[in-house]
């Protein structure tokens, strides 16, 4: 663990875009290789009308950079958020001036890392994440997650209950709505076109505390530039049917997806179904 932080530390000592270009060439190199993480890339983003080889391959550079990228983001944060571009800020500030907490939803978009660290400097935010598989890598993450303004908690029922407080609290929390859930914790929804099994979450949490919601990506700039923020806030009167809001977030995420699309995690599965879920209405499609 020592080692490892250390390591983390010295790649953050590089510049931007030499780490963003080390990860791109990484990228492109496990693309390279037959396997899994190809066809899943490849048959995720024909499924969303992208189908040029070319496209494959930048998306997994891509891909390469958002990992390559995260020592700086963590350990020279402060760097990192005065390269960052808000043009559209006024949407948020705005959805701060009503006094109602505000529910952030970060798909696996550019450097969603990014986006939690920038949104906090406005009123503390707490985010939930799924601990790592390995775990050895938990009290890195847990170091370089809970930064100033930013707190992490897990994504179970302690988490749940601590975001319950934070918005009742009328502060702001953010999460992924594209990380598949666990069995029960969610509903077949929609997804370019296709069904994927989406977290319910974020429309219980809206209801119960009138929070806003605004679905937020960082878009990764070229030549190590930084970062430009997007959002869409959702229609203040939310749906009342489950899969009618998992549907709702779901071509929310798909819009900011389409303005960089090749910076979305295309080889993530997302249309996997969860133990004892159960089948999707276009079960005849589901891997």
């Amino acid at each position: 663990m020592v080692m490892l932080l250390i390591l983390f530390r010295l790649l953050s000592l590089l510049p931007l875009s030499a780490l963003q270009s080390l990860g791109r060439a990484g990228g492109r190199f496990v693309f390279a290789l037959p396997g899994r993480y190809r066809e899943r890339l490849i048959a995720n983003a024909r499924q969303a009308g992208f189908d040029d080889p070319r496209f494959f391959k930048e998306a997994a550079a891509q891909t390469g950079a958002m990992i390559m990228e995260l020592p700086r983001v963590w350990f020279r944060s402060q760097e990192s958020l005065n390269q960052v571009i808000d043009e559209q800020e006024p949407i948020v500030l705005q959805a701060i001036e009503t006094g109602r907490p505000i529910l952030y939803l970060t798909p696996h978009l550019g450097s969603f890392e990014m986006s939690a660290r920038h949104r906090s400097k406005n009123r503390p935010m707490t985010v939930m994440f799924r601990p790592p598989r390995k775990a050895f890598l938990e009290p890195l993450m847990q170091a370089a997650r809970n930064s100033a303004g930013v707190t992490a908690v897990p994504a179970n029922r302690q988490g749940v209950r601590e975001f319950l407080k934070t918005l009742k609290r009328g502060q702001a929390v953010g999460m992924l709505p594209d990380q598949v859930p666990r069995e029960g914790e969610g509903i077949w929804a929609p997804f370019f076109g296709r069904e994927a099994f989406t977290v319910t979450l974020p429309g219980k949490l809206a209801k119960m505390t009138n929070a806003i919601v605004i679905v937020a990506a960082c878009e990764r700039l070229p030549k190590g530039q930084g970062w430009r923020m997007h959002y869409l806030r959702a229609p203040d009167v939310l749906p009342d049917d489950a899969r009618a809001q998992a549907s709702l977030f779901n071509e929310m995420m798909q819009t900011l997806i389409h303005r960089f699309p090749t910076q979305y995690l295309w080889g993530y599965h997302r249309y996997k179904r969860p133990k004892d879920a159960p089948p999707p209405p276009d079960h005849d499609h589901l891997d």
